[in-house]
């Protein structure tokens, strides 16, 4: 099989998983990264379930922040919390809606029967009410809104308890392999950017690209502090053209500066200045392998942003229009997007420590220089090579030789046939481990007995 090139967040969990114990074993191998675990650059704080469930029934209803100054992955879940809980207002509302049309029908047929006569009411039979029945895509709706009206008493905190439940989006819920006492998904990690970020970029890429010196300009604290207290009640924040470029580029800045965690973990903090010294493809490479590391949400959202500021950037230099006009440029290159966001990106020390803003002169000059990189190259990092997709199956054919074929199969599925294009077997559905069918002419089959052939090599790892 001729493998291409694929987005990092496109991978399965158990994938994702791997490539990372892969990309750590080979940095640790360039001596960029001493004895670092995976368990220390993930997530910080888990808890078990019953953890999370008697720290949650025992914390008192109080105004706790949903988006600033709390960890990623926990502003990603109030998120989720959010969404259902519109989702359920929207269900609620849709069911009325239905009732009442329902209603207004049966009175109507009744006059209509009725007609003038002063017939009582008694004498006719009524006619049951028509079922209406929701159709299956609102009930799968109505059931995860019921699951979230059950504990509408306890809105305040409702996100701690969907995330101690661990909720997944429905296409999160396929098949899982267990590794130890975590279990891993064989589907892709839903995608994990937070609202604030989203919308802040969407903003300004819509309003604010041609906006000279977006970024550096001063803004107007009293509205930026009203904007950040509407998100962090969790309302559902609209930024239109009437929000003002300024204001929310530093919403977006505050959101990044008051992380506990920053984007790019401390614990790689070194790793990732180190690479300042190289060049070429070795520090390109080396920059990948960190990159990897990260977890997902924080992944995600580093994507998210690194996409935006090389936007920002392609706007810095002015332009003519078609009738020769001039189209002014924003000013703000890589350089200078490099200067502003890095700090809150890379950074040694917790927001409030006492030596969190100083930084020597050479550590701020590598963190400009490394965010630079990022920039530039950030279409080309966030993808996985075929090598690496080869390593990460060999490495998954020793351990779950099943799993390994089942990935196989969804990648000859997923790539163009040269010969058939628009062939069925090409759009059919992926096999799930442990199922079979029949391949017309054995194509598939015999393709993947040549693919799987070559995960019997020693890796080396």
């Amino acid at each position: 099989m001729d493998m291409q090139p694929v987005p990092l967040h496109s991978l399965s969990e158990l994938e994702r998983a791997r490539l990372q114990e892969i990309a750590l074993y080979q940095l640790q191998e360039k001596l960029l990264l001493g004895d670092l675990s995976l368990a220390k650059v993930g997530p910080k704080g888990g808890k078990s379930i019953r953890q999370k469930l008697e720290s949650f029934s025992k914390e008192k209803k109080d105004c706790s922040p949903q988006t600033f100054g709390i960890p990623l992955s926990q502003v990603i879940a109030n998120d989720r919390a959010q969404r259902q809980l519109q989702e359920a207002v929207r269900s609620s509302r849709r069911l009325c809606l239905e009732v009442e049309a329902t209603v207004r029908m049966f009175q109507a047929r009744r006059h209509q029967r009725m007609g003038r006569s002063l017939v009582p009411c008694g004498a006719l039979p009524e006619e049951p009410l028509p079922p209406t029945l929701p159709s299956s895509e609102s009930w799968r709706q109505r059931r995860s809104a019921m699951s979230v009206d059950s504990i509408t008493d306890l809105s305040d905190n409702t996100s701690k308890l969907l995330e101690a439940l661990q909720l997944s989006h429905p296409h999160e819920l396929g098949p899982r392999r267990s590794l130890g006492k975590k279990v891993l998904s064989l589907n892709p990690i839903t995608w994990q950017v937070p609202r604030i970020v989203d919308r802040c970029c969407k903003h300004i890429e819509m309003h604010g690209l041609h906006t000279v010196g977006i970024f550096r300009v001063g803004s107007s604290k009293k509205r930026v502090q009203q904007l950040r207290e509407e998100f962090d009640r969790g309302l559902d924040v609209f930024l239109d053209e009437h929000q003002s470029v300024h204001d929310v580029a530093a919403l977006l800045k505050e959101f990044l500066r008051d992380m506990p965690d920053p984007l790019i973990p401390r614990e790689l903090y070194s790793a990732f200045l180190s690479t300042a010294s190289m060049a070429g493809p070795a520090q390109l490479g080396a920059l990948q392998l960190l990159l990897f590391l990260l977890p997902p949400a924080h992944s995600d959202t580093l994507l998210r942003l690194l996409r935006f500021l090389a936007e920002v950037a392609r706007h810095a230099p002015g332009s003519r229009r078609p009738d020769g006009r001039e189209i002014p440029g924003n000013k703000m290159t890589v350089s200078n997007l490099a200067t502003i966001f890095g700090p809150n990106i890379l950074r040694k020390e917790r927001p409030g420590e006492k030596d969190a803003a100083a930084v020597s002169y050479e550590d701020s000059a590598a963190i400009i220089l490394v965010l630079q990189r990022l920039i530039e190259h950030h279409q080309t990092l966030f993808m996985v090579s075929p090598e690496a997709q080869r390593h990460i199956l060999r490495r998954l054919f020793q351990t779950d030789p099943d799993v390994t074929q089942y990935l196989l199969r969804r990648r000859l599925r997923a790539a163009p046939s040269a010969e058939s294009e628009d062939s069925r077997e090409e759009h059919a559905p992926s096999l799930l481990p442990g199922q079979t069918r029949t391949l017309e002419g054995s194509s598939v089959s015999s393709e993947l007995y040549s693919n799987v052939s070559f995960l019997n090599l020693d890796v080396g790892i």
